[in-house]
């Protein structure tokens, strides 16, 4: 049964959304049991996953049972199968929290949200354990599909916004797919680990140059990096609010996911390091978006926005992460440290802003006066999730960006320091406006309904939706914990090992 897990992660859920697809409009209370027990079934699945690889090793499944080139594997590493634990846990957690939500804001579309939701996950988990590169190009695209259709049913402006990142994505998925051409033309194969084998005797190529550079950009447009990001404040400010959540963390990681794959897999650090030495480029272009998407989020008043824009200096510090993981003993250390963190910070933010408008249609950070009295839970997850972002010990925040200054230190690479300083500063401006807002600033007028000399009645989310959110809040600083720990580390050396690259001492 262990054999099958890779391909069962991606079965269920693609049956499930196919079974919705035909009875969901008849049933449709049904629609909601029959994704979370799929999403439920990814989970198990995927810790099962875990456990193997961590015992066992490496897993490979043979679509057919065809071996590659001629047929496609699914391969399974410590990478993956991380990865596979974040993903469908919130893929799992987000359905749970969007059940009340989904029924509120397109009612008579949940089926549909259910069957594109379950087609989503369906795309990013077959991303993470494909180990042939146009498989991860229709994987891809069944993602980005759906995320496109899921983004365009919100607001007023999410069908612009939609349209937006449709255009602007398959733009990515193009350069995506040349690259993945130019490596055919070069190899003959598509197969990662016969690409890994063949590409070091052609490393000089122009073909495979081009091909990096392509995929690279295809991925940057796609994970919305600076100064690439163009789609994604709106995607993330219109969209739904269940979907605000999942592209926001799981598709956005995801996506990520599958650039280090490429990156440190395909390519491998020796292509890097000998012959295209761009890691330095990508550095800068890491520290411009940290700084530019902390100056953006600043201004925003709108909180979605501002949390979208935050979520772009985040991904630079990933890219950052990326870029020095050639020149450190920490390796991919602090990309994953980071990828998981802000992941989890995040969707307990998305979680509470995303409930703010669910209670009282309040979009607007100045709109929060006296919030903290009416919803105090809520108000005191975003507040925790904040503390955790800047940075605040023992967080799940302070901790990425120790481990990211240390490799940048050990790199050489001493102005990244300030950049990491600055942006953390700028973090704790526009945190700090929501903190002054909900819990200090008095309101603008005597009938504000939050007027903290007027008792309110306290009007917090309902369960399903407040202990996901409380859920991720608590896993900010207790993830911090286990970091800190080093409980961890024995997992993160074997997976730098299997890219070649240095260990924590």
């Amino acid at each position: 049964m262990g054999q099958q897990l890779p391909v069962i992660i991606i079965i269920v859920p693609l049956i499930a959304s196919l079974v919705i697809s035909f009875i969901g409009w008849r049933y449709k209370r049904f629609t909601f049991f029959l994704a979370i027990t799929a999403l439920f079934v990814c989970l198990i699945s995927s810790v099962s996953l875990f456990g193997i690889v961590l015992n066992q090793g490496d897993m490979q499944y043979h679509m057919g049972g065809w071996m590659p080139p001629m047929g496609i594997e699914y391969k399974v590493d410590h990478l993956a199968v991380f990865m596979l634990v974040l993903i469908s846990f919130l893929g799992f957690l987000t359905a749970v929290y969007s059940k009340k939500i989904v029924e509120k804001e397109m009612p008579d579309k949940v089926f549909l949200f259910w069957c594109l939701y379950l087609l989503l996950i369906t795309g990013l988990l077959g991303i993470i354990v494909t180990g042939d590169l146009f498989n991860l190009f229709v994987l891809l695209e069944v993602a980005s599909l759906t995320g496109y259709s899921l983004v365009a049913v919100g607001n007023k402006r999410a069908t612009v916004a939609g349209f937006r990142y449709l255009i602007i994505g398959t733009i990515g998925a193009c350069f995506y797919l040349l690259g993945v051409g130019y490596l055919y033309i070069a190899t003959g194969t598509l197969n990662m680990g016969e690409l890994a084998q063949l590409l070091p005797a052609i490393y000089e190529s122009k073909t495979v140059i081009t091909s990096f550079v392509f995929i690279f950009i295809g991925f940057a447009i796609k994970i919305a990096l600076f100064p690439l990001h163009a789609w994604q404040p709106d995607a993330y400010t219109h969209a739904p609010s269940a979907v605000s959540i999942i592209i926001s963390t799981a598709v956005a990681k995801t996506f990520i996911y599958a650039l280090i794959r490429i990156i440190f897999s395909v390519y491998t650090i020796n292509f890097i390091k000998t012959v295209l030495p761009v890691f330095n480029i990508i550095c800068w272009i890491a520290a411009m978006a940290i700084i530019v998407g902390s100056v953006y989020a600043i201004v925003q008043d709108n909180l979605k926005r501002m949390l979208a824009y935050s979520s772009i200096a985040n991904v630079g510090y990933i890219v950052l992460g990326i870029g020095l993981a050639a020149s450190t003993s920490l390796g991919l250390t602090p990309v994953i440290m980071h990828l998981l963190n802000h992941a989890i910070i995040k969707s307990a933010m998305f979680m509470v802003a995303c409930g703010f408008i669910y209670k009282f249609n309040l979009w607007n950070i100045s709109d929060f006066t006296g919030l903290s009295r009416k919803m105090p839970y809520s108000a005191l997850v975003l507040i925790i999730a904040s503390l955790a972002m800047i940075g605040l010990p023992p967080g799940a925040g302070f901790v990425s960006k120790w481990y990211l200054i240390l490799a940048v230190i050990d790199a050489g690479q001493y102005p990244f320091v300030a950049v990491i300083f600055i942006s953390t500063l700028l973090m704790l401006v526009y945190f700090w406006r929501i903190i002054e807002t909900m819990y200090i600033k008095p309101p603008n007028e005597p009938e504000n309904k939050f007027d903290q000399q007027t008792p309110v009645e306290v009007q917090e989310l309902p369960g399903s939706m407040l202990i996901p959110s409380v859920i991720m809040a608590a896993l900010t600083f207790i993830i911090g914990l286990v970091w800190i720990s080093g409980m961890l580390n024995p997992f993160l050396n074997t997976l730098n090992l299997n890219f070649g690259l240095g260990v924590i001492q």
